[in-house]
């Protein structure tokens, strides 16, 4: 079909979805919600979060948890084993890997030990829908950031055994295996792509049957993954650099390899990969009224640079800081949205528009980076997840497309990942 013809009909259903009222709209949305699977690709963890006392069962002050994911009706959550990039050496690599373990180990608490009756894992598409099935929330694992495996590629598989099923070589900073999207800000490269380990990185992800994601690493490192890559790719939570020049986002160069290669790219609500001038307006707004209520309570607000930087300790200390002060400025803040727009689901939805419009409906998907600083207005947190369906419906989705963008994409790619796998393996 071509892309005019293609205009033709999204104009046509979004004219016919606008004839629709709010109430048959949210009606059909609803309906809709409750029968596809929805997959959120990319949530990140907090190990404190996963014991006896303290864990998903509750309604925690997380953006995911259980009883959010079932006020919000999302079935599957990629909780994520991420890992700040440190010295490329082998206390570094030491320290990571004690690190990814931890994670590893309470995502199986969690599914095992605490909540086996409500959540359980899955490590393939078929597990998935039995999970679902049987009305049970799914919680799936990946990696980001490959810097945990230090120089020892044996620690692909035993990731795998671990139970991921997706792991991307970088985060912010150059990895021992791939230049991260970072260095495009001064243009300083260690790798110019992928190094010599991390091309043999790639085969390995192909022969053990973890998916590659490209959400971080640079430009030229993921061209050179599409060239060594079997199997198709994913970037777990980015979007488009067309209508937001952030490079975490992929430009239309990338995006037509995804097209080729048959891979799916998870949208990300992200603010700020999303649409960065009203990002930073809102964000410097609501910034003036949180330092503004700190200096009540005595207290002052660290530069953000300087967070990433911090020991986990501290990190705790801020993080339990500024929930306080969110909370305390919680009336103020929801006034400012009536001066100020913030990024909202209708600008997510803009990116879903544009990908689809770029490489078709079969290569776009969806993904929050809750709990890692994602979340827009109307989809803050697993409980709001309807409103993405609620936009999409609005602007004349079918039921087909959308079970498409919520997960069956994402699944159509694992099935085609784990396959190259089983034939790698075999040869």
């Amino acid at each position: 079909m071509n892309l005019k013809l293609t205009g033709i009909i999204l104009f046509s259903a979004v004219y016919l979805a606008g004839a629709q009222t709010d109430s048959e709209i949210m009606k059909k949305a609803k309906r809709i919600h409750e029968k596809v699977i929805t997959i959120d690709t990319h949530n990140d963890i907090d190990v404190d979060n996963f014991s006896k006392d303290k864990n998903y069962t509750m309604d925690l002050d997380t953006q995911v948890n259980i009883p959010k994911m079932i006020e919000g009706g999302m079935d599957v959550t990629w909780l994520i084993v991420y890992t700040d990039q440190k010295e490329l050496n082998e206390a570094g690599y030491k320290a990571a890997y004690k690190n990814a373990i931890a994670k590893f180990e309470a995502i199986h608490r969690l599914t095992e030990e605490i909540a086996p009756d409500q959540i359980g894992l899955a490590t393939n598409s078929r597990e998935v829908r039995k999970l679902v099935a049987e009305g049970k929330k799914v919680a799936m694992i990946g990696v980001e950031n490959a810097y945990p495996i230090g120089e020892d590629l044996s620690r692909i598989q035993e990731f795998y055994d671990r139970g991921a099923r997706y792991m991307s070589l970088s985060h912010n900073g150059h990895s021992q295996l791939s230049d991260s999207n970072t260095g495009e800000e001064n243009d300083e490269w260690l790798h110019h792509g992928l190094s010599d380990l991390g091309k043999k990185a790639i085969v390995e992800m192909n022969k053990c049957g973890i998916m590659i994601d490209v959400s971080h690493p640079s430009k030229e490192a993921i061209k050179q993954m599409f060239e060594l890559s079997k199997a198709p790719l994913i970037a777990s939570h980015s979007s488009a650099r067309a209508l937001c020049n952030h490079s975490r986002n992929l430009d239309d160069e990338l995006l037509e390899l995804f097209k080729e290669h048959g891979g799916v790219v998870q949208t990300v609500a992200f603010s700020s990969y999303l649409n960065t001038e009203k990002h930073n307006a809102f964000n410097a707004a609501r910034e003036n009224i949180y330092k503004k209520k700190a200096e009540e309570m005595n207290y002052e607000i660290p530069p953000r640079d300087s967070i990433r930087n911090m020991d986990q300790e501290s990190k705790k200390e801020f993080y339990k800081k500024i929930a306080e002060i969110r909370k305390a400025t919680a009336s103020e803040v929801e006034a400012l949205k009536k001066e100020v727009s913030p990024v909202s689901v209708s600008d997510f939805v803009d990116h879903i528009d544009y990908l689809i419009k770029k490489i078709g409906i079969d290569h776009v998907g969806i993904s929050s980076d809750f709990d890692g600083g994602g979340g827009i207005e109307g989809w803050n947190d697993a409980s709001e997840s309807l409103n993405v369906t609620v936009e999409l419906v609005k602007r004349g989705y079918t039921e087909e497309e959308i079970a498409k963008l919520w997960g069956e994409n994402l699944l159509r790619v694992l099935d085609e990942v784990q396959a190259v796998a089983k034939n790698m393996q075999k040869a």
